[in-house]
């Protein structure tokens, strides 16, 4: 059974939340991958069923003129972004690719991929509302305690999306409760107050929505504040029916208008925070996310001092060549990027001469030269295992071959 990322809500100043992404960094002790149980692709798809729940109910009920939550506004209107998204990042983040992020070993998100756990705490604790700088301050933020990879940084836009999607189902659970709510109002003032017969009822069906409410049989704060709403609209007549919902609401430890309050308090925290939820999806999209990994990439910033001056020139499909072989190396021989990229660093400003022929003082020799490859292991105390020249392959192919005819030829003569 997969596991699913929950982070309590609490909004920080942005000081507040740097301090804490640099404390959770040091605190976080990492695997090599994440757990396949914490993989979020089921999750985002019981996401998504809901969301898209909450669009039918909403349509069905705009439809017999209820009142819809003012935050399912935003749902209504964008409800096919959140559908392109939840579609794009299924594609994009395999189960494979999942696994290989580094995990965290500690604590209650053990078993989580780093960079998922890290992108849903900005969006927990800001509320979902992101811009380009301050996510720029939020990630140096982490990595001044501990590096990100580049497939981490590179892959922060798909699980900060999948952060203000869990965001967004949240918010739908009480727009859905209340809709709900709502049509149950609509049925008890039928029955009651205009004394429908049964066949004449219009909204009989609230049955159909219990399901996906959680405890439906409590008196909820949208039910008291639209039952006292709807009352009033029919004047003397409901005189009765008030002073019963004022009784009914007393038993439970507060009175009507501090129900209203309370209620139309969450509905404009509800509203603000799928707007964020919606605003900052939008922006992630717009955004360049190439600018922002050279901008936060440690690794670009250490190439980006090539002593030849090559590095900083090259086109953009070059550069990502280079750091795609950084990456290479680094799982080659199991050290960090940072520390790979940092050598070829030292040993091009070893070799840095005058000559503008010498390649061994720019960055590259390093990356993608056997020779430099060479020097680069030696400097890393590491030992590539050596190829099979052609005559040991075949050596070994014929001795193979002997030992296997010279069992069938025993079994053979066994029988």
């Amino acid at each position: 059974m997969n596991e699913y990322l929950s982070i309590k809500r609490a909004i920080l100043g942005k000081q507040a939340l740097e301090k804490y992404l640099q404390q959770s960094a040091l605190d976080n002790q990492l695997t090599k991958k994440s757990s396949r149980e914490t993989y979020p692709i089921p999750r985002l798809k019981e996401n998504f069923d809901f969301i898209s729940q909450t669009y039918d109910i909403l349509n069905e009920n705009i439809k017999l003129k209820i009142p819809i939550h003012p935050a399912g506004e935003w749902l209504l209107d964008n409800y096919y972004i959140i559908e392109e998204r939840v579609k794009g990042i299924e594609k994009e983040l395999s189960l494979k690719k999942y696994i290989n992020y580094y995990g965290i070993a500690n604590g209650q998100y053990s078993g989580f991929a780093r960079i998922y756990v890290l992108a849903s705490e900005i969006v927990a604790y800001t509320d979902a509302k992101l811009t380009v700088y301050d996510l720029k301050d939020y990630l140096n933020a982490y990595q001044s305690k501990k590096t990100l990879s580049m497939d981490e940084i590179w892959s922060m836009k798909t699980f900060l999306q999948l952060a203000l999607i869990e965001n967004i189902r949240s918010v739908c659970e009480k727009i859905y409760s209340s809709q709900v709510q709502k049509y149950k109002v609509e049925n008890i003032l039928e029955r009651l107050v205009e004394d429908k017969k049964r066949d004449e009822l219009i909204f009989k069906n609230v049955d159909a929505y219990k399901a996906n409410v959680k405890e439906y049989g409590e008196m909820k704060y949208p039910f008291i504040e639209y039952m006292a709403y709807r009352l009033k609209k029919y004047g003397k007549k409901a005189y009765p029916f008030l002073n019963i919902l004022e009784e009914q609401v007393g038993k439970t430890g507060t009175d009507t208008e501090s129900a209203i309050e309370k209620e139309h308090f969450d509905i404009a925290v509800k509203k603000v925070t799928i707007g964020n939820c919606i605003t900052s999806m939008k922006m992630l999209q717009r955004v360049n996310f190439a600018d922002i990994f050279e901008q936060i990439n440690q690794v670009e910033e250490i190439l980006k001092q090539d002593p030849a001056n090559v590095y900083e020139n090259m086109d953009y499909k070059t550069k990502i060549y280079y750091r795609n072989r950084v990456k290479e190396l680094a799982k080659k021989t199991r050290v960090s990027e940072i520390y790979i990229a940092k050598k070829c660093l030292e040993l091009a400003n070893k070799n840095l001469s005058d000559d503008k022929e010498n390649k061994k003082s720019h960055i590259g020799y390093y990356l993608l030269e056997a020779e430099g490859e060479k020097e680069l292991f030696d400097l890393l105390q590491y030992k590539s295992r050596s190829k099979r020249n052609n005559i040991s392959k075949m050596k070994l192919y014929i001795f193979t071959k002997k030992i296997i005819s010279l069992i069938i030829t025993l079994l053979i003569g066994l029988y």
